[in-house]
């Protein structure tokens, strides 16, 4: 069955794969980036099943307007592909106040505006699926990563708390947590490296910038097949909360679920019997 899907950052990386199984497989597609010129030449040119929108996700009333115009020419939303985001790398102490705050302001409250736009749409309908792009590095934190990890971080929370809110109206919600994907993550448009300098961190910093920057175009994933499992679990009548995806993040969120439980366990000695002496 043909559905409506609203894809955020479909002017290049993961969004243009999503954007065009999309399409290929009978979709309505809205596809949505700042330049959306640069939308319809990555999918190919104008299509009947296409609309190419302007949307800056850090904006909400542009989010609403880019809602609107979807709603005007095919008439609802059934899934938002919470997709745009970008990468700030570098040790805590060179990423600047400023850079943290930018990217908690694309990668969280981004996928947030996008989403406060959409819901009035899917509770209408009384149907929908809210599908967000998080990471491996939403569950795991690593190095060079903490501004990275700290927005993924954050979204993982929300989109788990969110599903209580919209379940009752027939919305879905699924967090997907992918691995490392030859997307255009690492590519310069969407990296920004830690503009501050510690001496301490001199040399640290040029080695894993040097290894981060080796890595693009390397990536094990294929992104191809990354928006088709994206499109099945768009299919399913009850899709999961959370997708992890890639060979390398499903052992690593095995490895994290065994270590939580661990951590839970030698915890206990200390953590269990703190309650009040009076407590039933």
């Amino acid at each position: 069955m043909s559905k409506v899907l609203f894809i955020t950052g479909a002017g290049r990386g993961l969004g243009v794969d999503i954007a065009r199984e999309a399409l290929k497989a009978g979709h309505r597609v809205v596809a949505t980036g700042r330049r959306p010129e640069q939308v319809v030449e990555a999918l190919g040119g104008e299509q009947d099943n296409l609309l190419a929108t302007a949307l800056d996700i850090t904006d909400l009333e542009n989010a609403h307007a880019a809602v609107r115009e979807a709603v005007d020419r095919f008439g609802r939303i059934d899934v938002l592909v919470n997709n745009a985001a970008n990468f700030y790398a570098g040790y805590f102490e060179e990423i600047s106040d400023a850079q943290m705050r930018q990217q908690i302001e694309t990668n969280l409250f981004g996928p947030m505006n996008v989403t406060r736009a959409v819901l009035p749409v899917m509770r209408r309908q009384r149907d929908g699926h809210i599908i967000t792009v998080s990471s491996i590095a939403g569950l795991v934190g690593q190095e060079f990563c903490v501004a990275y990890a700290a927005a993924k971080f954050g979204v993982e929370g929300w989109m788990e708390s969110l599903r209580f809110d919209v379940e009752p109206f027939g919305i879905r919600t699924t967090v997907v947590e992918p691995g490392f994907f030859r997307t255009e993550l690492l590519v310069d448009a969407s990296t920004s490296w830690a503009e501050l300098s510690v001496d301490d961190y001199a040399e640290r910093t040029a080695a894993t910038k040097a290894a981060w920057q080796s890595m693009n175009g390397q990536q094990a994933g294929d992104p191809a097949k990354l928006a088709r499992a994206l499109l099945a679990v768009a299919e399913l009548p009850e899709p999961p909360q959370r997708f992890v995806a890639g060979s390398d993040a499903i052992p690593t969120a095995e490895a994290k679920a065994k270590e939580l439980l661990a951590q839970a366990e030698a915890s206990r000695e200390l953590g269990a019997d703190l309650a009040h002496d009076d407590a039933a």
